[in-house]
């Protein structure tokens, strides 16, 4: 399943910090930001329901975060 959350993270060095702590919730290839986009998207490809944790994790460390409905 697919996962589209709206994000504060704007730099690739932001991405970097989070990327030990999004791994250890997610697998990495399963797991990539879209900074290009107006919403700095996240998305997740993975069958796990693991959204609160991932919106809990980057507001833990101080980025907005809100998964967007289909």
């Amino acid at each position: 399943m697919i996962y589209v959350f709206k994000t504060s993270v704007s730099t690739k060095k932001a991405v970097q910090q989070l990327k030990p702590f999004l791994n250890r919730i997610i697998n990495e290839i399963a797991w990539n930001f879209d900074l290009e986009d107006c919403d700095k998207i996240l998305r997740l490809d993975t069958c796990a329901k693991c959204s609160k944790s991932i919106v809990q994790l980057l507001w833990d460390k101080g980025y907005e975060c809100v998964e967007l409905e289909d």
